[in-house]
């Protein structure tokens, strides 16, 4: 494959529903809206033939937009490692398919690869909720639940131990040094909404080339829709949940010292802190206090509940495939067809 100039980003939307249509629509709008622009738009389509069939319709002859078939099995990782081996650009950005990038999104990526030493950068993302503002009771620390940037982050451009997957960018050199996003552990159709195959990935690239630096630059900023079942504490209780067994999953595979480091400092500092506001604004009658205040001690609990099941099926074997590199994607509707009949046992 030839690829695109150091500078030229292919950007990556996986797809999988057509509940989501309108919303796919205009993620693929706000690439092409770029100040910088992308090399491309890759829409991986995740085992559903008739959306595959009408989202290459609807973008038949448009210029740089390309509607592949997930190659691997079903998930998001597989969908991610299937627009990697399609992309045709040395810098590969992921972004949500209910989310909106602000215009100068790649242009902040492309500053920060300005320095070679740099092999990931992600941004920040904000909620656009469903109700139009934030529940009084949802902590922002804990909005990674709702694939957002959360409470505790630091501000700026800042190194990071992984970006989030939803808003993110990666030198090509990344994914040869690891080999691509691992099976098994974040999305894949089930209703368990896991997680963490970026987080997985970062620390193995981080493994893997000790120099490599990987920031977060909170200028480049998308905006993830959340609907209304996930503005619910049963939600947030369910994605805690799913969010434990895939720490424990990635620390399988990884380590506990590194798969664990960052949840330390957040389990000793930021969650301390947001159940301490919780409490306070409670005591003074402020709107929401006391339930963010059980919000957070009833997520915490869950993602301890949470990783003590993931730690078992770990110790089973029940895991992923750690970095398989993606077979050659498909483009063509029996491409499509044959990749929905192929699903491999979970």
């Amino acid at each position: 494959m030839t690829h695109g100039t150091p500078s030229a980003f292919s950007v990556v939307v996986c797809v999988y529903t057509e509940d989501r249509w309108e919303d796919i629509l205009a993620a693929v709008a706000s690439v092409r809206a770029q100040s910088l622009p992308a090399l491309e738009t890759l829409l991986v389509v995740d085992h559903n033939p008739a959306l595959f069939d009408r989202l290459s319709g609807h973008y038949a002859g448009t210029p740089g937009v390309r509607v592949l078939a997930n190659a691997g099995p079903r998930g998001l990782s597989a969908g991610r490692n299937t627009g990697i081996a399609a992309a045709a650009g040395d810098l590969i950005a992921f972004l949500d398919d209910d989310a909106v990038a602000e215009p100068d999104w790649l242009r902040h990526f492309a500053d920060a690869f300005a320095d070679p030493a740099v092999l990931a950068v992600g941004g920040r993302t904000e909620p656009l909720w469903a109700s139009g503002r934030r529940p009084p009771w949802f902590p922002e620390e804990f909005d990674w639940a709702v694939g957002c940037t959360y409470r505790g982050l630091p501000p700026g451009r800042v190194r990071v131990r992984n970006v989030l997957g939803g808003n993110a960018s990666f030198r090509r050199s990344a994914f040869t040094a690891t080999g691509g996003f691992a099976s098994g552990i974040g999305r894949d159709g089930n209703r368990l909404p896991l997680g963490c195959e970026e987080t997985e990935l970062c620390i193995r690239l981080a493994q893997a080339r000790p120099d490599a630096v990987l920031l977060i630059d909170d200028r480049a900023v998308i905006h993830h829709r959340v609907p209304a079942v996930r503005e619910r504490l049963a939600y947030l209780v369910t994605r805690a949940y799913a969010e434990g067994v895939s720490k424990a999953l990635v620390a399988r595979s990884v380590g506990a010292r590194d798969g664990l480091s960052s949840e330390r400092r957040y389990a000793t500092r930021v969650l301390p802190a947001a159940l301490g506001r919780g409490v306070r604004d409670f005591l003074a009658a402020r709107a929401g206090g006391g339930g963010r205040a059980v919000a957070v001690l009833t997520g915490t609990g869950a993602a301890v509940a949470g990783y003590a099941v993931g730690s078992v099926r770990a110790r089973r074997g029940a895991g992923f495939a750690a970095g398989a590199a993606a077979p050659a994607p498909r483009t063509g509707r029996e491409g499509a067809d044959r990749a929905a009949r192929e699903e491999e046992p979970r």
